[in-house]
């Protein structure tokens, strides 16, 4: 009977043993190219997809993807870095890069310097606020992308590098030759005396930090200075040593600083200030706001729970989780979680992530009523027995919130008005006053620029910022205050910017009521006590 099947359909009968013996090979091949069962499931899919996906794969894709995918399960702040973004990342927690050490922005394609940074080659090759980068080695640089001048201007520091500036001032055209070299990325902003208050801007916490401040301490201290405020604000940290380090120059006798505890014990640790002459006795203020994060919350937490001075602001970010960084093979690294930190009165300064990153983010920059406390916080209390909350960020002891701004105040900053109208003004009048203003306390009694509102408008109103009367006028100040900063920054650099700024500035200036009331002098009084 089989016989006579096979005779009747040998076709069939064929086709059928080689589906056999097609399986068969298949099945070896499948079995000698399959991934070990002892790999992880991670491993087992990355070489099933990279073997048989259908097209060829980005493989590096397909790791960092996967381990994006996996971080998203964890908090908020464990991240991975790409090779370039912990190169950039490095720089700035280090504080200084390779460069020819100036800030410029791109205005209609063009790079412009906003300034040479002090102390750098382009500083001491004579390039100026205002010029105009228009070729770099030869080629026309109209058109580059920031990361694209980044590119052609960074380099190792002994390399030269050749780029043709415009001068708007005398219409002409200089050719350029500056030798690359380190570039300090400075983490002080400004540090001036303001009657007699020093006005410390700490920008972030980098390995120099502890140093800078302790320079303009020193100098301020010289020049005369009685009080002091510490600007935390829109700082988002950095090293957590610094942080200890600079509270340390406001504590005294060993004072505990921060703690840290994990799932594993060899994370947890204890910081505490040293037995060290410091600014201990002079009275301090500490301004926060919803962007002072991490190394932020560690001092003024410290301070505040040791009753050493005042907080002033709005509450901070609430980043209280300690990231221990690891570097991989090809130079990219991962920062993990390891622990918590705790105020010297116990608050977890974190707050809550669990309904997701995109909350997360968006919630910390919200406006919510401030002088409500949040019921959900855990309440501390101070070494002077004053009532502190945890676990959301540090809540200030005296809370002053900034007035929204208008819509057309946020358009002017978005579309660049203020600089490039600035720039302009400047080109044709930036002489004048230097020689009637020849220095910045002339500059902020004397200087008005009000009368150049119309032409202001008109700038604004050509270049994509339609006039607005009823908000126009209700940031007015703000508004001209603000190009007068532009100004001042031009000619005395960030001294120039915040000698202008700090007058209109809400949070800073009741600082300085505090001061005069007497809030801080040697133990603190609240307001609400």
């Amino acid at each position: 009977m089989l016989m006579k099947f096979i005779k009747k359909y040998p076709i069939i009968i064929m086709a059928l043993i080689l589906g056999v013996i097609i399986g068969i090979k298949v099945q070896i091949y499948f079995n000698e190219h399959y991934p070990d069962k002892n790999d992880s499931k991670l491993n087992q899919i990355f070489f099933l997809t990279k073997a048989y996906y259908f097209e060829d794969v980005d493989t590096t894709k397909l790791v960092e993807s996967a381990i994006n995918g996996m971080f998203e399960q964890l908090d908020p702040h464990t991240t991975y870095l790409p090779r370039e973004d912990e190169k950039m990342s490095e720089e700035t927690f280090r504080g200084e890069f390779d460069g020819i050490g100036v800030e410029f922005q791109i205005i209609k394609d063009t790079i412009t310097v906003v300034s040479p940074i002090s102390g750098g080659p382009s500083q001491k090759a004579g390039i100026q606020s205002g010029d105009k980068i228009v070729k770099i080695e030869g080629e026309s640089c109209i058109g580059f992308t920031n990361k694209k001048v980044i590119a052609s201007l960074r380099g190792k520091s002994g390399t030269k590098v050749n780029f043709t500036i415009y001068r708007s001032a005398n219409s002409k055209e200089y050719d350029f030759t500056i030798i690359r070299d380190k570039i300090p990325i400075n983490s002080v902003d400004v540090s001036l005396l303001y009657n007699d208050v020093a006005y410390i801007n700490l920008s972030r916490f980098a390995e120099t930090s502890t140093l800078e401040i302790s320079k303009a301490l020193a100098k301020l201290k010289f020049d005369g200075m009685k009080k002091i405020v510490l600007d935390l604000r829109n700082n988002p940290g950095g090293i957590l040593s610094e942080a200890v380090s600079i509270s340390d120059l406001f504590l005294d006798d060993s004072k505990l600083i921060v703690y840290t505890q994990g799932r594993i014990p060899e994370f947890d640790a204890e910081y505490f200030a040293d037995n060290i002459d410091g600014y201990e006795e002079y009275p301090l203020i500490v301004l926060i706001n919803r962007g002072s994060a991490s190394a932020s919350e560690i001092v003024s937490g410290a301070i505040q729970d040791w009753d050493r001075g005042l907080i002033v602001g709005e509450t901070s970010f609430g980043k209280g989780l300690v990231q221990r960084p690891f570097l991989l093979s090809d130079g990219s690294a991962v920062r993990i979680t390891v622990s918590k930190y705790y105020t010297p009165s116990g608050r977890a300064i974190q707050r809550d992530y669990s309904n997701g990153k995109d909350e997360y983010y968006v919630s910390a920059h919200s406006n919510p009523d401030s002088s409500k406390i949040d019921s959900t916080k855990l309440e501390h209390r101070t070494k002077g027995n004053r009532l502190v909350y945890g676990g959301g960020g540090i809540t200030p002891d005296i809370i002053v919130e900034y007035d929204e701004l208008t819509n057309y105040s946020i358009e002017l900053t978005r579309n660049n008005i203020y600089y490039q109208f600035v720039r302009k003004y400047l080109d044709q009048n930036k002489a004048a006053i230097e020689v009637k203003h020849p220095n910045l306390e002339i500059f902020v009694e004397q200087f008005n620029i009000v009368n150049q509102k119309k032409s202001f408008i008109e700038f604004a109103s050509d270049n994509n910022v339609l006039y607005n009367k009823s908000e126009f006028e209700k940031d007015s100040n703000y508004i001209f205050q603000r190009v007068k900063a532009y100004i001042a920054r031009d000619i005395w650099g960030n001294n120039g910017w915040y000698g202008v700024m700090l007058n209109v500035d809400k949070q800073f200036q009741k600082a300085i009521e505090l001061f005069d009331n007497e809030l801080t002098e040697n133990k603190v009084k609240l307001e609400n006590e």
